[in-house]
Formats: structure tokens, C-alpha cells, sequence
């Protein structure tokens, strides 16, 4: 099985990547559904949470005020890191469970949409790895004119990531969003094929087809010696 690491940056237009993986057929294992998942009301992730930042991030029907919290870490770094470590092991256990569903149905490629896939050490469960690079201007611009907020705010949230030009340099495959939609897709072509080339061996016995083999040569080997062992005993 083949586990492609997809990140970015936010307005980066890592998301716009992901949903044309969708639109080719490739699974998709989205860390933020999933994130949106763990602080669900009433969940652990939810009660861990509340617990370290109070009820004043809560809407009127007790969910995470998301964009709240997100002004309240996005501000400030250690509370940042805090969150991201109160949130991580229910995190990688939902992406985890993800991937298990989808490997048990057979795919033989799947792409982790992570944002924080450096920072959480999930890089090296991966390859490739892809990394949506934009420069920090027009990252901020993107952002300002997505979101709508001040430039203070957007600033504040693009240098909470690590930089671009890092990820870039930690990446398999780079795909430049500098340009127009119609370069991104292009570009995309061109990995696509690379993504969904022949698997590996190493690949292969991964994958649920490659499970499948094992599990039969190891049955019909134990099934040949209980045979000669029987026969030994006549």
C-alpha cells in the first residue's frame, strides 16, 4: 500500500489538491474532518479542551467555537503547541482507523491530507511526500481575500506554520501554486501519474492483495506439514 503524504500551507491550495485527488479516484484521509471529529460536543477531545481553554470557546449549543479558539492559539505559540498536544493522540488514532477502513477495502493508494505533517512526525509514514508551495505574500493575500480578515490576524496565522520554503525542502514532490488554476492542474497531472504508478514490492506485500498471499502460502504450508507430519505417523 502506498501512503502519500499531501501538506501545505494555509491558502496555500493544499485543499484544492486534495479534492482533485477525490475527483481521480484516490482516498483521501483529511486530518481536519478528522480534527473536527476529535472536539466534537461531548467527546474527548472536546472534554480535554474545554477543560484547558473554559467554556468561553463554546457556541450556545455547547460545540468549539473553532474560529474562536483559533484566534486564541493562532496568537500565541504555546498555547498553540498545547492544543496541538492535547489533540494529537485523537487525532492520529482517528487518521489511523482511516487508513485501516480504506486498506481494508482494498485501495492501494491513499493520501493523508495533513496539515501539520512535519510537526507531527507523520511525514515518515509516508511517501511521497507532496508539499503545495506558494510564496509568503501571495499566501497572505490568498488568505486575506478567503477569509476576510485584518492583516494582523492573517499574518499571525501564516508565521504560527512552519514556513513553506521549509516544507519545501523536506518534500518529494513540489507543487508550485504560484500561478493560475489551470498551471495547478497541469502540474497535478504530472504527479498523478507518479502517485499512481506500479507499487513497490515493499508496496505491494502492504496492501491488502499482498496480505492476502501471505496469509494463503503461510495456511498452505501449515496445512503441507500437518500432511507430511500425519503421514510421518502412519
Amino acid at each position: 500500500m502506498r501512503i502519500v503524504g499531501l501538506t501545505g500551507g494555509i491558502a496555500s491550495g493544499k485543499s484544492t489538491v486534495s479534492n482533485l485527488f477525490k475527483s481521480n479516484d484516490i482516498p483521501v484521509v483529511d486530518a481536519d474532518v478528522v480534527a473536527r471529529e476529535a472536539l466534537k460536543k461531548g467527546s474527548g477531545g472536546w472534554k480535554k479542551v474545554v477543560e484547558a481553554f473554559g467554556e468561553e470557546i463554546l457556541l450556545d449549543n455547547g460545540e468549539v467555537n473553532r474560529p474562536r479558539l483559533g484566534q486564541i492559539v493562532f496568537a500565541d505559540p504555546d498555547k498553540r503547541q498545547f492544543l496541538n498536544r492535547l489533540l494529537a493522540p485523537y487525532i492520529s488514532s482517528g487518521i489511523f482507523w482511516e487508513v485501516v477502513k480504506l486498506w481494508s477495502k482494498g485501495y492501494k493508494v491513499i493520501v493523508l491530507d495533513v496539515p501539520l505533517l512535519f510537526e507531527a512526525k507523520i511525514d515518515k509514514f509516508t511517501k511521497p511526500i507532496i508539499v503545495v508551495w506558494v510564496d509568503p505574500e501571495t499566501q497572505i493575500q490568498r488568505l486575506l481575500a478567503r477569509d476576510n480578515s485584518s492583516e494582523e490576524d492573517g499574518r499571525n496565522r501564516v508565521n504560527a506554520q512552519m514556513p513553506l520554503d521549509v516544507k519545501r525542502s523536506k518534500a518529494d514532490i513540489v507543487i508550485d501554486n504560484t500561478g493560475s488554476l489551470d498551471d495547478l492542474n497541469e502540474q497535478f497531472q504530472n504527479v498523478l501519474v507518479r502517485v499512481t504508478g506500479p507499487l513497490t514490492w515493499y508496496e505491494f506485500w502492504q496492501s491488502r492483495q499482498g496480505v492476502s498471499i501471505i496469509l494463503a502460502s503461510l495456511t498452505s504450508g501449515v496445512v503441507l506439514c500437518m500432511k507430511v507430519f500425519n503421514n510421518n505417523s502412519l
